[in-house]
């Protein structure tokens, strides 16, 4: 039995398969894992037992970059939130508590919106472009946007995530057509994707680098994510970094009290107001939740 490092690129059934430079090994992992409440993830660099007949175990995870609950994904470099005003539209509070979430990790965040040959969703790209985000506008359909696409994630482990039906699967096929991923069509009647992607998985891309295709989700499963502590969420709003400090009381936290200078940025239009409204509201998601209640 021998040893060897490889990362996790898929995770089906309690099997891992791990690539490493001699092929993917399938694994199972050891109990110790279960033991200790920690579980390995797509993207985890692992060191793993290699048998004779090709399977493994693994034995290690290797210090991790960042992890994720949902999607439940490690080692992420960029965080792709794939959008769309259209089929089905999608609720701009879900994209900034993902925004928030990839600040938190230390992750890069590109907002892509989808399906702009039914929809250029001229009001959330001027929304996410004033707050500094990098939003791409793309199609799946037209190919329209997609080599831009393409050049934002190469080299880099991404996970792409999004509503069910906002084309997540449409936009790999596009960028890498022999990844031949399964698509469904958005229900005309529920205006959401049926969910064609049921694990995570990496795929390498053609020209370097890893794109995670995870699950769609819909609004029902945004309490499936993790929350940030109130204190921590200020600065998981990028805009707001050069107005912290210069509120009237140091213990602002940047909601409804007098001499915020959060709020007089929001007032000026300095801040986008949406995204305020959604700080608020995660903050008093947070804050229902005591220290001693998180795991």
């Amino acid at each position: 039995m021998s040893m060897t490092e490889g990362r996790i690129v898929k995770a089906l059934s309690g099997f891992y398969y791990v690539e490493t430079d001699a092929g993917t090994v399938t694994c199972r992992a050891r109990g110790k894992f279960r033991l200790d409440g920690t579980s390995p993830l797509v993207g985890d660099r692992v060191r793993l037992a290699a048998d004779r007949d090709g399977s493994g175990s693994i034995r290690e995870i290797l210090p991790r970059r960042n992890w994720f609950v949902r999607p439940a994904v490690a080692n992420i470099d960029l965080m792709v939130m794939v959008a769309a005003a259209v089929n089905p539209v999608t609720d701009p509070f879900i994209i900034d508590r993902v925004w928030a979430l990839a600040a938190y990790h230390d992750c890069d965040f590109l907002l892509c919106i989808n399906k702009t040959d039914l929809d250029a969703a001229e009001a959330l790209y001027a929304v996410y472009n004033a707050a500094g985000a990098h939003v791409l506008r793309v199609s799946a359909e037209s190919s329209a946007g997609v080599e831009a696409l393409l050049s934002a994630v190469s080299g880099r482990v991404c996970a792409f995530t999004g509503n069910s039906g906002v084309g997540k699967s449409s936009l790999l096929n596009a960028m890498a057509p022999d990844l031949a991923l399964r698509t469904g069509e958005v229900s005309r009647a529920l205006g959401r994707g049926r969910h064609t992607t049921r694990h995570v998985e990496l795929f390498a891309l053609p020209n370097g680098g890893y794109i995670a295709d995870t699950p769609g989700f819909g609004s029902f499963d945004i309490d499936q994510m993790e929350s940030i502590r109130p204190a921590q969420l200020q600065h998981c709003f990028p805009e707001f970094g050069k107005y912290l400090g210069r509120c009237r009381f140091s213990d602002c936290t940047h909601r409804r009290e007098p001499g915020c200078a959060v709020i007089a940025a929001r007032d000026a239009g300095e801040i986008q107001p949406s995204r305020h409204t959604s700080y608020v509201r995660l903050w008093e998601e947070a804050n229902a939740v005591k220290d001693w209640e998180i795991k």
